[in-house]
């Protein structure tokens, strides 16, 4: 019996990671649909990012009450799964708690600490679900959020829970079998939490404490695994891509916006006309995004690493005095094209034109209009994503290439270009006010 439970349980794990390597490295094809850039330089920083921003959440400790809850969840979701890595272990060798041979009292210090953090996981799951449904904050209820985005949070919240009562139960009744003198479980002495539960199993018989660890066990198991086939199509995925966003982030000056090559180059050509290309050589250049072909693999990698968590558009007074503009809509809808396009190549093995692009269908001009550029969505953002640099990529494309802007901001641009200002003033005449306070 033993030997066919060890085959459904690798058959099981091997599916499972089959299956997760799939649609990552389908998510991976989708970020590279994006334009090359290079984010390879100054290392050390690069490792300071990720130490402070993914690993250490440093933003998030701007509001340090929330940021400890997160913290225990983060850290309950990395540490507690090391004890995954002894029930997989387990599974495939058909033993039962392997290493508490090996690690003697210091198994126990550990399942304690593991217990420790799973009641705080139970504590704050359930009050972050408060915060959704309850209190219902107001970028928790954001029309953004409608539908599927809001379903997907709470399931998240309401699997960690269970997650984690299951592996309190597991121990349980683990520890009522050890009472019990049962000869397969260890005595590895009473667990912290799972301990106090123990003595409410003491009227079981051996059999059916064993049928609920067993069923405790490979359902806790099973649930992980579904959990991390759930992860590429949930706002969860950010747990895995914070790593790398951190890294790659871009270590500009904050609110630097990179200048288009080609309008440098037709400047430099026309103070410097020997430096122009031949007729041949010549290409047609392409201003702005229209679609995220045209995007850089880090926007891409941004909108794959959005949380949802809605700090962006709460900081974001375009979106604060009630126009149409949303930053994490603008990430939620670079996602879904993208996932689109890498849907439509898997089916036609290129991309076959859909006649959609994403600026109208997914992301509307007045969205794009409606931002100022402040920056203050890249400064909330806890994981370095910058909704800033889709959004002037997107409104470059649609004033260059479309010619679409208000009459206000023709009027601004030609200012700019004959008077170097935005006002119909001559620069020669920009200081004539003077004369008036002789």
């Amino acid at each position: 019996m033993h030997i066919v439970l060890q085959i459904v349980f690798v058959a099981l794990l091997a599916a499972a990671v089959w299956l997760f390597t799939k649609n990552i490295l389908q998510i991976r094809r989708n970020i590279f649909l994006g334009q090359p850039e290079d984010l390879t330089d100054n290392k050390p920083q690069r490792w300071k990012n990720l130490l402070l921003l993914a690993l250490g959440q440093k933003k998030m400790f701007k509001n340090p009450l929330v940021a400890i809850m997160h913290l225990v969840i983060y850290a309950g979701f990395i540490i507690i799964n090391l004890e995954v890595l002894e029930i997989v272990l387990d599974g495939i060798f058909g033993t039962h708690r392997l290493f508490f041979p090996w690690l003697g009292g210091c198994y126990s210090f550990l399942i304690n600490f593991f217990e420790i953090l799973a009641v705080g996981v139970i504590i704050v799951c359930i009050a972050f679900l408060s915060r959704r449904n309850i209190l219902k904050l107001k970028r928790f209820i954001s029309k953004d959020l409608n539908g599927w985005p809001r379903s997907d949070a709470n399931y998240i919240l309401i699997a960690e829970i269970i997650l984690m009562s299951l592996f309190l139960t597991m121990n349980a009744a683990d520890r009522a079998l050890q009472l019990q003198g049962n000869e397969h479980y260890h005595n590895t002495g009473s667990f912290v939490f799972s301990g106090l539960l123990a003595p409410l199993f003491s009227g079981f018989s051996q059999g059916t404490l064993m049928g609920i660890e067993r069923t405790c066990w490979w359902i806790h198991i099973a649930g992980i695994l579904a959990f991390l086939n759930y992860l590429p199509y949930s706002k969860h995925l950010h747990i895995m891509l914070a790593f790398p966003n951190a890294w790659y982030a871009r270590l500009n000056l904050q609110g630097k916006m990179t200048n288009m090559v080609s309008v440098q180059n037709e400047v430099k050509y026309m103070m410097q006309p020997e430096l122009a290309p031949t007729t041949g050589d010549t290409q047609t250049p392409k201003f702005g995004a229209k679609d995220v072909f045209d995007l850089s693999w880090k926007n891409l990698l941004d909108a794959y690493s959005c949380t949802e968590c809605g700090r962006c558009s709460a900081a974001c007074p375009a979106n604060i005095t009630g126009k149409l503009l949303s930053p994490r809509k603008i990430m939620m809808d670079t996602r879904d094209r993208a996932t689109e396009v890498g849907k439509n190549i898997a089916i036609n093995q290129q991309f076959k034109n859909d006649g959609k692009t994403l600026v109208k269908d997914y992301i509307t001009v007045e969205e794009l209009r409606a931002c100022t550029t402040c920056n203050a969505c890249v400064e909330a953002c806890p994981v370095s994503i910058s909704p800033l640099d889709i959004i002037i990529q997107l409104r470059r494309s649609l004033i260059m290439e479309d010619s679409n802007a208000p009459q206000e901001w023709n009027a601004m641009f030609g200012n700019i270009e004959n008077n170097f200002a935005p006002w119909k003033f001559s620069p020669e005449d920009r200081d004539k006010w003077v004369e008036d306070l002789a």
